[in-house]
């Protein structure tokens, strides 16, 4: 893996853990992204090393789902299964899916492939295999319809 995949490997796990914050705490979007920039991006927490991540992406992504917030939750409803809500879905996860299809939708730059396959990984992060299993078959319903 390159040091840019793996800045923007960071950068990804990083935008999910902003985004869920903000949700949970309301923290305002320019205070939330200081804050990252600051105390976590690429910081020694605990004794842990975080990598760096490339912070022009990250702040694209966090960005860009605080704005287009509403565009993405209905794009993801859209293609739960009947019966499925987002109010259904647990925080981290619906972060992880409002990352996803922000980056499909916005970013084209990055290959389908590979946005699922980063997603996938951010699942494993919090969940066992069968949620990382939908957060494939969620994002590859997604890319089909954003970007063709």
């Amino acid at each position: 893996m390159t040091d840019r995949s793996k800045s923007r490997s960071a950068a990804r796990l990083a935008a999910v853990q902003a985004l869920y914050q903000k949700d949970m705490e309301g923290t305002p979007l320019p205070m939330l992204l200081r804050e990252f920039h600051e105390y976590r991006l690429g910081q020694t927490i605990e004794d842990v090393t975080y990598t760096e991540a490339e912070r022009d992406f990250f702040d694209d992504l966090v960005a860009g789902v605080d704005k287009r917030r509403s565009e993405i939750d209905t794009l993801i409803e859209g293609k739960l299964a009947q019966g499925w809500s987002l109010a259904r879905l647990d925080k981290p996860m619906h972060q992880i899916l409002r990352a996803g299809a922000y980056e499909l939708m916005a970013r084209p730059d990055v290959p389908t492939a590979t946005v699922i396959t980063e997603y996938v990984d951010v699942a494993h992060a919090f969940y066992d295999k069968r949620e990382s299993g939908f957060v494939n078959g969620l994002l590859d319903a997604i890319s089909k319809d954003v970007r063709g």
